[in-house]
């Protein structure tokens, strides 16, 4: 084991691999309010990708329905209930310390806990990098797994419900969760792979599988704890979301060479998502980039968390967390930022509004942005406190400098001349 940082830990920890970061890194934000569950995404990768035979239970993107839902069934469950068995028996609590840590290099604080590197090697698991399971088939049955359903309320059967739901928590909730490949700096399939055909490219940090390497030991499967790698029955290898790196490295004639965003991205009809590429320093932190739109969103305004950081395999997908979900649950999800990223994006600041606007608005990869200030349009109360909303103009450019997205935080109105009519 060598010993590596992990800025979302805030802490180095034990990695089978030394410290090897990429000159720049995929990642991607997802906000998880404005998604309707349309499977836009899932079937835009579907049938790009996984559409042949041995691949019908393959969903290298995926939405499901929290808390109940999951791809494969209960994953994120069956994760948890390891690792807190693991913290049982070494009688140790995985729990976070918001007030540790430098800011730059610990921004949720230290985790004190186990990650599923560190609590394979105190269980002296001879065959495991780190804790995990194959799921059944019956486990990868269904994509849409429980999809729209919510927990219980108060509500008794056979009786009218009149208890209306309020913010900041609703007793009855569920809500949805987009998933792919988070391309992780520390990636568990990676380390699982005894014939070392899983690897990371240096220059975008995407991992992939060599599948002439890969003989289907499904140890990958097995220890990843997102279960984003999948076995495929007819050609007796694993295959996974490539982040369609064609796209990525501007082959596609639309960008002129410029990178693109991915199947899943570009097709997304509730412009719930943004991705990009940030630069990565030698520690493994992301190095500074101000007006870079996910560099502003995850480290600076520190609206979008990691998913499940705690596993520690820093994955590379970012989410902002749903506003009406229980605090509990959504801190387990996404760390100890819960609280504050919710804050903000309820009374955002007029640099976020702006930043926000920019989800979906090109295919082309934004990698720095600008906001021209427009007048003030409203004002209101939120929570007990004063807001206001400015109709700025955020402009987005792309990694030549080009202008790809231009969008003002006010949907522009358009009347329709008098001749016309105004109804079908």
């Amino acid at each position: 084991m060598s010993e590596v940082y992990n800025w979302q830990l805030g802490r180095p920890m034990s990695y089978p691999h030394p410290q090897a970061t990429p000159q720049w890194q995929f990642a991607f934000v997802f906000n998880t309010n404005r998604c309707i569950a349309c499977q836009t995404c899932t079937m835009a990768c579907k049938s790009t990708w996984t559409f042949s035979k041995g691949q019908e239970y393959m969903w290298w993107n995926n939405v499901e329905t929290k808390p109940y839902g999951g791809y494969p069934q209960s994953w994120d469950v069956r994760i948890l209930e390891l690792l807190d068995a693991a913290h049982r028996d070494a009688g140790r609590e995985a729990i976070w310390d918001p007030a540790a840590g430098e800011a730059a290099k610990a921004p949720y604080g230290v985790f004190d806990g186990m990650t599923i590197f560190e609590a394979a090697r105190e269980q002296a698991r001879r065959e495991e990098v780190a804790l995990g399971y194959e799921p059944t088939d019956l486990e990868w049955r269904s994509p849409n797994f429980y999809e729209d359903t919510a927990t219980g309320s108060n509500a008794v059967r056979d009786r009218l419900n009149l208890d209306p739901a309020t913010l900041p928590e609703h007793q009855t909730w569920f809500f949805y969760l987009q998933r792919l490949c988070n391309h992780c700096s520390y990636p568990a399939c990676l380390a699982a792979c005894p014939r070392r055909a899983i690897y990371k490219r240096p220059e975008d940090g995407i991992v992939l599988i060599d599948q002439q390497r890969c003989r289907g030991y499904r140890k990958c499967v097995a220890q990843c704890p997102y279960k984003k790698p999948m076995f495929r029955a007819t050609t007796r290898v694993s295959e996974k979301c490539i982040a369609c790196y064609p796209r990525i490295e501007g082959k596609d004639p639309l960008t002129e060479g410029e990178p693109m965003e991915t199947r899943c991205m570009a097709a997304c009809v509730g412009k719930i998502r943004m991705q990009g590429l940030v630069q990565v320093g030698e520690d493994g932190t992301w190095a500074e980039d101000r007006q870079h739109p996910l560099y502003f969103l995850v480290q600076v305004e520190k609206v979008a968390l990691p998913l499940y950081p705690q596993f520690g395999t820093q994955p590379n997908g970012y989410y902002i967390p749903p506003r009406w979900v229980p605090r509990p649950y959504l801190r387990q999800m996404f760390g100890p930022g819960v609280d504050a990223a919710i804050e903000k994006y309820t009374r955002p600041s007029r640099e976020l509004l702006a930043v926000l606007q920019l989800f979906r608005t090109s295919q082309t990869m934004v990698f720095r942005y600008e906001i021209i200030e427009g007048p003030k349009v409203l004002e209101m109360t939120i929570d007990g406190q004063p807001w206001s909303m400015y109709n700025d103009t955020v402009v987005g450019y792309s990694r030549n400098g080009r202008e790809v997205a231009r969008v003002t935080v006010e949907e522009p109105k358009i009347e329709r001349d008098a001749k016309h009519y105004n109804s079908i």
